[in-house]
């Protein structure tokens, strides 16, 4: 029972009035950004993209696994992002990774430099939206933003977190033991999802009426 508390605790942090303002910020840019005569392709990019954001910041908030290292084993919160790019393309999916990464710095900022924080939030949570680079099959799609996202943060875990690593070992392998398990491991997760057949078919079909 206590285990099952624990995953779930952090939940308790959440603060409506961020979630609120999250959906607003992100309505505007996803609108601003596909202003143009089709009202009917903006509506649905709106409101996708701030479904699929809050979705991915409330699951990132069920710890499964609190990892040694730092960071967290989530249940997917990484595949809502995916899958908003994977039906509305890269450039959508950029732009809602690039405000879910705002909204995490938001939550619990990590700073040690201007350049770590634009590594370790909005330009890791952005490139998830590279996703959207292959939209025929998810779990391809899923892989493509996962490693966009470790590619992001072991760079940053090199330059500015190398200085934490063993005595005697290389900064890039600190950096590379310290993100592959945990990213590897979320990312792992989305994929196992996105095989289900069920929920593949149900991507589908919802990728169909949104591009209808």
């Amino acid at each position: 029972m206590n285990y099952f508390t624990q995953i779930f605790s952090e939940l308790k942090e959440l603060k409506g009035v961020t979630i609120l303002i999250l959906l607003v910020l992100v309505g505007l840019s996803l609108f601003l950004a596909y202003s143009s005569k089709n009202k009917k392709t903006n509506t649905k990019i709106l409101v996708y993209g701030g479904l699929c954001i809050a979705m991915s910041f409330v699951l990132s908030y069920i710890k499964l696994y609190h990892w040694p290292q730092g960071g967290s084993i989530t249940p997917g919160s990484m595949l809502p992002i995916f899958i908003f790019a994977f039906i509305f393309g890269p450039r959508a999916g950029l732009i809602a990774g690039i405000a879910y990464g705002f909204l995490q710095f938001i939550q619990g900022p990590y700073i040690m430099h201007w350049t770590q924080v634009l590594l370790d939030y909005p330009i890791a949570f952005g490139v998830m939206g590279l996703a959207g680079l292959n939209r025929k099959y998810l779990p391809i799609s899923v892989l493509i933003g996962g490693f966009s996202r470790f590619m992001a943060h072991f760079i940053s875990g090199f330059v500015f977190f190398g200085s934490f690593a063993p005595e005697g070992m290389n900064p890039i392998w600190y950096s590379f033991t310290v993100n592959l398990p945990l990213m590897g491991t979320e990312t792992a997760i989305c994929v196992a999802i996105a095989l289900i057949p069920q929920f593949k078919a149900a991507i589908e079909k919802l990728k169909k009426n949104a591009l209808s």
